[in-house]
């Protein structure tokens, strides 16, 4: 290993690590402050559950935050050793530029490496425990999600969706009270009720994690066998019980499912429409080509950065902002494309337009 090779290495490890802190720092300060009047007001999480949200969000930042701080830290090093005319010092000492950038490479095909890691192993966990914390609470503490004028959805499996929406609170009655069954999606076939109520006076049975009901002045909507719709009144009504407790089961995402679950559903489950399958098989692409995402601008940082001929930052900064947002928002509107094939174009351009723009940029920069 030669002396250059550290010299740049320990460099870019540098910037990279100090850009992935401060870009970690933003990203989950960013989304606590955002959910913070949820977690704490609305949801009255105690703290050891935000600390939950907050290290589970962690890991969901770095698969952004490592290929962003890499990329900003190669576009930095390379613009400052152009600057000073290092570049030339080491072309005159017998080195090429491809040789130069040998430790951009191995630092970021170990990066992608680790990106693979994350995103296969521990991203869809923390996404499926911080998912669960509110499903969590709901069984823990019932009361806590009568908050007026939220939507709260109590049950989510696959036969129904149980929803329940308060407009105002008088001491022990809720006022404008709205309760929804609704059908799953698994079982389309379920018949949909809505229940209103001018007042109702809920207890909690802590122990059943039970919500226990009564209604005054209470309108019921539902539809009998025949698909008719039936009406009821009543100035009072029996307590309408809602568990909360099977709140603690919701529905996956396909982002919050291991790798297995998701090759475990396509060969399995016979009702997933074509969309699902699609958007599923796109979810297990898009994890390896995301992690990629160092090793591509591994390609492109390199001969970019050298072109900075100024002394200051600004321009590596900028480069590294526009590049980043055009690589993830590329991967993003993937989610949009319902075709298998598209999809997986749409996922994997981003890095094949990296390596393509940077073999070229390369040549030019060589003879430069």
């Amino acid at each position: 290993m030669r002396i250059s090779d550290l010299y740049i290495g320990r460099q870019v490890l540098k910037g990279t690590l100090y850009a992935v802190i401060v870009l970690g720092v933003v990203l989950v300060f960013g989304n606590l402050y955002r959910e913070i009047q949820t977690l704490l007001v609305d949801k009255r999480l105690p703290p050891g559950m935000v600390l939950r949200f907050v290290i589970g969000v962690l890991p969901m930042s770095l698969i952004y935050t490592i290929p962003w701080g890499f990329l900003s830290a190669v576009l930095l090093v390379f613009g400052r050793l152009s600057v000073n005319h290092e570049i030339t010092s080491f072309r005159v000492a017998g080195l090429g530029l491809v040789r130069l950038s040998a430790p951009v490479f191995v630092i970021g095909g170990a990066l992608s490496l680790l990106s693979l890691w994350l995103n296969l192993n521990v991203v869809p966990f923390a996404r499926d425990s911080t998912t669960k914390l509110i499903y969590e609470q709901a069984a823990r503490d019932p009361a806590s999600l009568l908050k007026p004028g939220i939507t709260q959805i109590f049950k989510g499996d696959s036969s129904e969706v149980q929803k329940l929406l308060v407009e105002g609170r008088d001491g022990e009655w809720v006022t404008g009270f709205h309760f929804y069954v609704l059908p799953g999606k698994n079982a389309p076939d379920v018949r949909p009720t809505y229940v209103h109520a001018k007042r109702a006076a809920i207890t909690v049975d802590r122990q059943k994690s039970q919500l226990r009901i009564k209604l005054e002045d209470a309108f019921s909507e539902s539809y009998d066998e025949n698909g008719e719709i039936r009406v009821a009144l009543a100035g009072r009504a029996e307590p309408l019980l809602i568990n909360a407790k099977d709140a603690g089961t919701p529905s996956m995402k396909p982002n919050a499912m291991s790798n297995d679950r998701i090759r475990y559903e396509l060969a399995t489950n016979r009702n997933l429409s074509d969309t699902k399958k699609a958007k599923l098989r796109a979810e297990l692409a898009s994890r390896y080509s995301f992690s990629m995402a160092c090793l591509a601008f591994s390609f492109i940082a390199v001969p970019l950065g050298l072109q900075t001929r100024r002394r200051d930052t600004s321009r590596g900064l900028v480069l590294s902002l526009v590049i980043g947002t055009g690589y993830f928002l590329t991967t993003i509107l993937a989610d949009q494309v319902d075709d298998g094939v598209a999809s997986m174009a749409v996922l994997w351009a981003p890095n094949v337009a990296c390596v393509a723009l940077g073999i070229y940029l390369f040549r030019r920069a060589r003879f430069r």
